[in-house]
């Protein structure tokens, strides 16, 4: 996964892979994760130091996979985000603030289902501390 780590986004920022530093939030827009139909495009951004992603909206195959390897994906409004800003992500509350600016804004609830996988690590830490499919 190192590997793919070091070409991640090198389409539309080849720096990408050299600048990201480990806990950096993607901000995105609309159906982030287009055509990313297997684990491993949200597995690269999650090595290469990604801690999470928000957007207007999501490729529902790449919605479900982050969340499967334990990568959280908020859904708001990005509008008012710029380069650089210092963002923290409330995931209980669903909420996005600037730290520059004090602004906050409200995301779309993650699904409870959602909440425990990423609360046991992604599906398969999940598998492994329930021995089973216990999602409630």
């Amino acid at each position: 996964m190192n590997e793919l780590a070091k070409h991640v986004m090198e389409d539309i920022a080849p720096d990408f892979s050299r600048n990201v530093k480990k806990g950096d939030i993607i901000v995105a827009g609309r159906n982030f994760g287009c055509g990313s139909s297997r684990e491993q495009a949200p597995r690269a951004l999650k090595a290469a130091g990604v801690s999470a992603v928000i957007a207007k909206s999501y490729a529902r195959i790449f919605y479900r996979s982050s969340f499967n390897i334990g990568l959280p994906l908020l859904e708001c409004d990005t509008d008012w985000i710029n380069a650089g800003d210092e963002l923290t992500l409330d995931l209980d509350k669903g909420e996005v603030v600037d730290q520059r600016t004090g602004k906050t804004v409200k995301s779309a609830p993650i699904p409870k289902t959602m909440q425990t996988l990423l609360a046991d690590g992604g599906l398969i830490p999940h598998l492994k501390k329930h021995g089973g499919f216990a999602l409630e």
